[in-house]
């Protein structure tokens, strides 16, 4: 189990990136775009300097959301895989069976 502080750092920072998301977005369209010009690509690069660093979707990591364990995620399921194989064996997700041949 992780520390809970762990857990609730991580969610105030996916707060932080859907609050800047959209600034972002525009920001590094400007930067890519090939018709803006050099003085409005310098401008975008200096605002997207401003921002915050924790505002950047890479800094979020992927837990499982039953135990916040940082590695070993099933992205899919958003598990862990030690929390994937205990609910996969109990049935308790649904289409989940285990393999036998």
């Amino acid at each position: 189990m992780a520390k809970k502080s762990k857990i609730v750092r991580e969610q105030k920072l996916i707060r932080n990136v859907q609050k800047y998301a959209l600034l972002r977005s525009e920001l590094k369209n400007i930067i890519k775009s090939p018709n803006s010009s050099l003085e409005d690509k310098e401008a975008a690069v200096a605002k997207l300097d401003k921002l915050p660093k924790s505002s950047s979707r890479i800094r979020v990591r992927n837990r499982c959301f039953i135990t916040g364990r940082p590695r070993g995620v099933i992205s899919r399921f958003k598990l862990s895989r030690l929390s994937f194989r205990e609910m996969a064996l109990n049935g308790e997700i649904p289409g989940v069976t285990k393999a036998s041949w």
